[in-house]
């Protein structure tokens, strides 16, 4: 390059010009140095002509203390109209010097095309100056150039007259400083059609490629990409499509789509236009403007446009004046940073004052212009994105104040002009040439000006400051005073003033595009940064990437949730969004439900093979969202019935089946609910138990009747139904009615998807991990070792690690380029307690953040300015970092970037690690409560509920009955065995020690509530005098009863003397140990009784338990029974146990006349509730027992037997008067039983020591055929 290609702002000395900045060259002084060392000084190499240029190289001045450390890189075509390079959405600083001999290479990542490059150092050495010597690297660069005056269009006619296109590639590049122009266009007369153009400074591609006239098929696509597209720089634009495929990139930044509709083809006729839209087409909308500037290297398909309308193959008649060169436009534009400010000098006492300006900005605030009149000041400011004047004038009476308001949003990045005439008595602000919106004063007002304006800044003290002091962003066509600035005299010193101002030059940058804002965040962003609002999107962080929802019910489950509706997100920070599900926990399993719109039943009718009925079936997720469920779940299940009157399913095996269902992939299922994939049958053909053994569903057989044909799709590739396609309900008399049921999975793999490792150098490796501008990882370990490395990635210098780094210290850190960056959190207790914990990190061009059990979180914020690409090349190890400091410990649910990894499938190959992990209990057996066992399980744990009075998938679900009159529960304690007995049935008998039936402590609780009083609540009888018993007395108080022996009267304590038979809920817990009493009622202190020295401390030969009333035949108290027994509980038990005994539950387990319910445990805001209204009972005509197929009526008269009884009285009345009085007697209490105790006994016993009893007594004399109820 010759000496006169290099030029600088200034030159220390002869020896120290811009020509010997040449790499390596030791000419002159050995390189260029300016006269000041500041910001303002460049060094520029002109190219001779367009240039690719893909490298720089710089080095300092030979053999000296002069380099510099860091610098920006602008380039221009014409030496004007500068602009920065950039790189990971910034303008790039690059990396300097540190001496004067060594050579630093930067590649540009993203390849630039100028012939103008100019160097501006940053920083420099502090022991001396800047010096430089500098290399390019790159190729030659040339393209056929057209411009477009905004008039002419170029016309590409295709050889036929209507093209169908399959394919399509456009490409060229283009530059200009309009917001607005069609670039190219092409319709067609089926209404296809293709526009690229420029809307407010982005391009927007519209292609529509076929809609039909009825409206459900409609194509028209839209996408919109870059911005601040009018800089007059070249940006590149290509345009791939293949069907309805669409790759659309506009400077390296790639869009992939897929057009809306049905249809494939571009249908166009004639041709393709370039630079605007065609004379003779018809307009897809008003008032488009032309494309005014430069385009070059068009391409369509593989023609050459450039080339073809050089050498006149195309219509180019509607150019003026056509030329294959760019004609460049005479801004100035000047930018400005919050320390700059122009001064410029304007007509000193003037009456008139005429300013004008154009900007463009992010920020919603700042100073635009400033002016200190000859007797007041002038402020043009931007306040809420709107222009706001100020204009003071001061005289001796009084201060005259102008106040001009005017737009609204003008921080959006746009060129906005302003424009203020100010002279006697009037004044008007017009933005952006809108006349008809002028806003106008006529004050009284004497301007006389002071003959100097400060633009984008005022720092000075004076009397009346400004309301704001700085402006960030550029001006452009500044006039002061009806006069163009001279900004060339300005950059030569020769005019006004600047400081921390560039010149030639608008380096806006839109933060915002691409959008990094994920999950439909909106960006918002001011001139040095960007913000994400993820209100409402279902996703938090600084860039909207985490999911605040958990992936699945089977995470809400060890949360501690209970069954619920519940938004879960599959597939956590990846594209698909939340949605809403059933999650039904239950005891061993967590069902996942997702409802269809289906209603059961629904009928078909008027199909037939050649036209069949096709009934789709939509979900409450998309498609996509299932299958995101079906794919992780364990096991799925979709129940199908067709309910069929002389209406085919499948008719036969070999043949095309009448009625098919789609699934997942719109594939044909040939099988129904019952059956598997290949084998085209029902449930029945499965079973060989169909109506017609000649056929395999109950439908074939074609009869008249209503037959069915039901079962569960279990094949879960298959799942979900989305259609069904009916096709035999034509004839006549033919009917029949489908059911689609819910989609039902259980579990989730990815959740439980472990690996245990064994050995300190034992890992797991997979593919590279992309998470170049966003990733997220979060996993749950639990180990017993101090240390270790969780998963490590490495770049060449670029590396992402996690580690476990001591028992309460868990670190992130990873390098990008900007140097390496930890991220560490603390917590209070010890994690090497062989308990799970979750750790979640996030790394984004915003932040990093660390969390750690959801307790404790650390975040970094990245720099402002730097590198924001990760990139890693080596494989991903997990569990170890290159052998050293080894994980030891479990690894389970590892998501990075949406995708679970699969540990358990690689774990089974690779030595040291095994799949899966036991030890489930130790984190998650805290959610087991109220005394539930928490067991094992491979995937997961489960709570064991056998032993509590609870039942539910955390043993939380309070059990409890509704007991009507007469309804008793009867525990044995012991077996009762009865000699002659067992004929028909063998009782095991189990042997039971001195010690298990003789206690010494009890503890008891249960809740109740009632409306009825007096009752016995519980009593517990024994084979000696001894009891317990819990009672309400006539008066509703509560009385607990220990006859233990040794006293008179058995000891009773009066626990309240308030009526508890109120309807409302209460609670009531009794704990003895020897002679010490503790009593609690509700939420109140428990209280403290002591029994009598005199009495016994042990409660001897306990036998059974009664709850609701008691039946017993043995040693029991007679007076108390008579008086509290009749006519038995009436209300609502639950919650009830005793000695680790659940008997109400196990009562339940059974199902017979007890109605289960949870009355007794709700909140004490109930009203009283009887029988007639408690919502869990069942009317007792309709209930049967399971052991005895006869009848029970409620109010306890058997009316035919009464009938019967009472014709035999009346004959037989004197032989047997005395046998009459006698059972009166013994029946007269309501509640009494004729039964045979001892058979129902020992049948339960037979079952479990711990049998349940549950009766219900009738008042007449039981003929002796009946047996007693025993469940």
């Amino acid at each position: 390059m010759p000496h006169t290609a290099f030029t600088s702002s200034t030159v220390f000395s002869s020896g120290y010009t811009p020509g010997y900045a040449k790499l390596n060259k030791r000419g002159g002084a050995g390189g260029w140095s300016p006269l000041d060392s500041d910001h303002y000084q460049w060094l520029q190499v002109d190219l001779g002509s367009r240039k690719q240029v893909s490298a720089i190289a710089t080095q300092g001045r030979y053999s000296s203390s002069d380099w510099m450390t860091r610098y920006r890189l602008l380039y221009s075509d014409t030496g004007r109209n500068w602009k920065p390079y950039h790189q990971d959405g910034n303008i790039w600083a690059f990396s300097g010097n540190s001496n004067s001999e060594s050579v630093v290479r930067h590649d540009l990542q993203q390849g630039i095309v100028a012939r103008f490059l100019r160097f501006v150092p940053l920083d420099w050495s502090e022991e001396g100056r800047i010096g430089l010597r500098i290399e390019v690297y790159g190729c030659s660069y040339w393209a056929d150039i057209i411009n477009f005056d905004g008039q002419g269009v170029i016309s590409y006619r295709f050889k036929v007259k209507k093209m169908k296109i399959i394919k399509d590639v456009i490409a060229l590049r283009f530059k200009t400083s309009e917001s607005e122009g069609v670039i190219l266009h092409g319709e067609g007369q089926q209404g296809d059609y293709i526009t690229l153009e420029l809307r407010k400074a982005k391009l927007l591609l519209q292609i529509n490629l076929g809609s039909n006239q009825y409206g459900s098929i409609l194509g028209h696509t839209s996408v919109t990409t870059g911005s601040l597209l009018d800089d007059n720089h070249w940006h590149s634009v290509v345009i791939e499509r293949y069907r309805r495929n669409v790759n659309f990139t506009l400077d390296r930044h790639m869009q992939h789509f897929r057009t809306n509709g049905e249809f494939d083809h571009l249908d166009l006729d004639y041709e393709l236009s370039f630079g605007g839209m065609p004379y003779s087409g018809k307009p897809v909308g008003g008032g488009r403007k032309n494309f005014k500037g430069c385009m070059e290297s068009i391409n369509y398909n593989g023609d050459n446009i450039t080339d073809l309308a050089r050498r006149k193959k195309l219509d180019t008649s509607s150019f003026r004046n056509l030329t294959f060169s760019c004609v460049e436009t005479h801004t100035f534009p000047v930018f400005f940073n919050a320390t700059s400010f122009l001064q410029l000098p304007g007509r000193a006492s003037h009456n008139t004052l005429s300013v004008g300006f154009q900007f463009r900005t992010w920020n919603s605030n700042g100073l635009l212009l400033f002016s200190n009149l000859d007797d007041g000041t002038l402020e043009i400011s931007l306040d809420d994105g709107k222009i706001v004047v100020h204009i003071n004038v001061w005289t001796a009476t009084r201060n005259n104040r102008v106040d001009l308001s005017s737009g609204s949003g003008l921080n959006d990045g746009q060129w906005h002009a302003v424009r203020l005439i100010a002279k006697e008595n009037f004044a008007i602000l017009t933005i952006d040439g809108d006349e008809l919106s002028a806003v106008r004063s006529t004050s009284p007002l004497t301007i006389t000006t002071g003959g100097t304006y400060h633009l984008g800044g005022y720092f000075l003290q004076t009397l009346s400051p400004p309301s704001q002091h700085s402006f960030q962003g550029c001006m452009q066509a500044i006039l002061v005073d009806d006069q163009p600035a001279d900004l060339h005299a300005v950059e030569k010193g020769t005019a006004g003033a600047f400081e921390n101002v560039s010149l030639d030059m608008c380096a806006i940058i839109d933060r915002c595009m691409p959008n990094h804002c994920e999950h439909g965040g909106r960006c918002r962003q001011t001139w040095e940064s960007f913000s994400c609002t993820c209100d409402g999107r279902g996703y938090t962080g600084a860039t909207c990437h985490t999911s605040i929802y958990e992936p699945s019910c089977e995470a809400y489950k060890h949360l501690g949730r209970s069954s619920d509706t519940y938004w879960i997100d599959p597939d956590g920070s990846g594209p698909l969004s939340p949605f809403k599900v059933n999650c039904n926990m239950t005891e061993d399993k967590v069902w996942t439900t997702v409802m269809n719109n289906l209603p059961p039943k629904t009928a078909v009718s008027g199909s037939s093979r050649e036209k069949r009925t096709v009934l789709q079936v939509n979900y409450s997720a998309s498609m996509d969202q299932v299958t995101a469920i079906t794919t992780s779940a364990e096991y799925c299940e979709q129940q199908i019935a067709y309910s069929c009157q002389k209406s085919r399913l499948l008719n036969t095996p070999d043949g095309t089946p009448y009625t098919w269902w789609v699934g997942r992939g719109s594939e044909k299922h040939f099988y129904w609910g019952g059956s598997g994939p290949g084998i085209q049958k029902c449930a029945c053909g499965i079973d060989r138990n169909c109506t017609d053994p000649k056929y395999d569903c109950n439908c074939d057989a074609d009869l008249p009747q209503w037959r069915d044909d039901s079962g569960l799709l279990v094949y879960k590739e298959h799942l979900p139904v989305s259609q069904v396609a009916v096709g035999d309900t034509s004839r006549p008399g033919s009917l029949a009615k489908l059911t689609v049921g819910p989609l039902r999975c259980q579990g989730d793999s990815n959740y439980w998807n472990a690996a245990s490792f064994t050995t300190p150098s034992s890992y797991l490796h997979f593919a590279t991990f992309q998470g170049e501008t966003s990733a997220d990882i979060s996993f749950y370990f639990k180990t017993s070792a101090p240390y270790g490395v969780f998963l490590e990635n490495l770049g060449n210098t670029d590396f992402i690690r996690l580690e476990l780094k001591s028992p309460q210290v868990v670190s992130f850190s990873f390098d990008v380029g900007n140097g390496p960056v930890e991220l560490t959190v603390h917590s209070a207790t010890p994690l090497n307690d062989d308990q799970w914990h979750r750790v979640m990190a996030e790394r984004n061009v915003k932040e990093a953040v660390l969390q750690l059990d959801q307790t404790y979180r650390s975040s970094q914020l990245a720099p402002a300015q730097g590198h924001t690409r990760l990139e890693l090349f080596s494989q991903l190890y997990v569990g170890a970092a290159g052998g050293q400091r080894g994980f030891l410990g479990c690894i389970r649910a590892l998501r990075m970037n949406a995708i679970t990894l699969d540990l358990e499938e690689r774990a089974k190959v690779t030595p040291g690690v095994k799949p899966g992990c036991q030890g489930h209990c130790t984190s998650f057996g805290m959610y087991c409560q109220n005394g539930g066992k928490c067991v094992e399980k491979y995937n997961g744990y489960l709570c064991d509920c056998t032993d509590t009075a609870y039942n539910g998938p955390f043993c939380t679900k309070d059990v409890g009955g509704f007991f009507e009159a007469g309804t008793l529960v009867k525990y044995n304690f012991i077996p009762e065995a009865v000699a002659g007995d067992s004929r028909d049935t063998k009782i095991p008998m189990h042997q039971v020690t001195q010690r298990e039936v003789n206690l010494t402590k009890e503890e008891l609780s249960f809740s109740f509530s009632t409306s009825s009083a007096p009752a016995i609540l519980m009593y517990v009888s024994s084979k000696s005098q001894d009891y317990l018993a819990v009672v309400l007395r006539q008066n509703g108080s509560m009385q607990v009863q220990y006859n233990l022996g040794g006293l008179k009267e058995p000891f009773a304590v009066d626990v309240d003397q308030r009526n508890l038979a109120n309807g409302q809920p209460h609670s009531i817990s009794v704990s003895r140990i020897n002679r010490s009493i503790t009593i609690q009622l509700d939420h109140y202190p428990p209280v403290s009784y002591t029994l009598p020295d005199a009495s016994d401390t042990q409660f001897n030969l306990v036998k059974t338990l009664f709850l609701g009333k008691v039946y017993e035949i043995g040693s029991i108290d007679p007076v108390r029974i008579e008086r509290y027994n009749t006519p038995g509980f009436i209300g609502c038990l639950s919650q009830v146990q005793f000695n680790g005994i659940a008997p109400l539950k196990s009562a339940l387990r059974i199902a017979g006349k007890l109605v289960e319910s949870n009355c007794g445990a709700s909140p004490l805001t109930i009203p009283p509730m009887s029988a007639a209204t408690d919502p869990w009972h069942l009317d007792n005509t309709d209930a049967e027992f399971p052991f005895n197929e006869e009848r029970v009526i409620p109010d306890g008269v058997n009316r035919d037997s009464a009938i019967i009884g009472g014709i035999i009285a009346v004959v037989i009345f004197t032989i047997l008067c005395t046998l009459v009085f006698l059972i009166r007697y013994m029946f007269r209490h309501k509640g009494t039983y004729h039964t045979n105790e001892a058979k129902g006994s020992g049948e339960s016993a037979g079952e479990s020591m711990d049998t349940a009893i549950i009766g219900t007594d009738n008042p007449e004399t039981i003929d002796e055929s009946k047996k007693e109820w025993f469940i």
